[in-house]
């Protein structure tokens, strides 16, 4: 008996981070927390980023605030290219002798 209310308490647990998850996904503005539970890093890896100025935020009363967009596509940035990509402006470039195409 013990061990199914144990069952059921640990699978309503699970529920219930599922439910929170999806919640701190439907927000747009973000406190350090969420922004470190987005993007994997540590609260001294982002308050780290936000005094170099290089991850975009937003201070309010000595309290961080982030925007979802604006810091997905900070994540986005400096894209690693594949190599079809790289291979069709390489022949791009051989083949036209401008990079970029013809201009």
């Amino acid at each position: 008996m013990e061990s199914i209310v144990l069952e059921l308490l640990q699978k309503q647990g699970v529920q219930l981070t599922n439910i929170q998850t999806l919640l701190s996904q439907s927000k747009t503005v973000l406190n350090l927390e969420d922004v470190c539970n987005l993007t994997g890093l540590s609260k001294s890896h982002v308050y780290k980023r936000t005094m170099q100025g290089t991850i975009p935020h937003y201070k309010q009363a000595k309290h961080l605030y982030f925007d979802r967009v604006e810091v997905e596509n900070w994540l986005k940035e400096n894209q690693i290219k594949t190599f079809d990509a790289i291979e069709q402006e390489a022949s791009t470039y051989v083949t036209i002798g401008r990079k970029g195409g013809r201009k």
